[in-house]
């Protein structure tokens, strides 16, 4: 099983990154996917999941109108469209998958400048 995320980097204030969690080693599109992230210091905090077939999302208060979840089956690929970053963004991302099991990525990280 692998979750491998990507996308993460260096933007301002303001800016927008999308990041990807590509799976594999599992049945993807039965399992529901989520986004979290872990700045120094403070606990894992959820942002944002997305049921198996893509049709229900959830989001985390600290997030909800400026990030978007998506998956593509098809391509058994997760993405975290991220908008109006703020420094306070700044963190590593994990994608997670929950179904059978629980599986995590190693995380990218995210660091927005002021």
């Amino acid at each position: 099983v692998q979750l491998v995320e990507s996308g993460g980097g260096l933007v301002q204030t303001g800016g927008s990154l999308r990041l990807s969690c590509a799976a594999s080693g599992f049945t993807f599109s039965t399992y529901t996917m989520s986004w979290y992230r872990q700045a120094p210091g403070k606990e894992r905090e959820f942002l944002a999941a997305i049921s198996s077939a893509g049709d229900s999302t959830y989001y985390g208060t600290s997030v909800k109108g400026r990030f978007t979840i998506s998956r593509d089956n098809a391509r058994t690929t997760l993405y975290l469209q991220m908008n109006s970053l703020k420094p306070e963004d700044t963190a590593v991302y994990y994608c997670m998958a929950r179904g059978g099991s629980v599986y995590w990525g190693q995380g990218t990280q995210v660091t927005v400048s002021s």
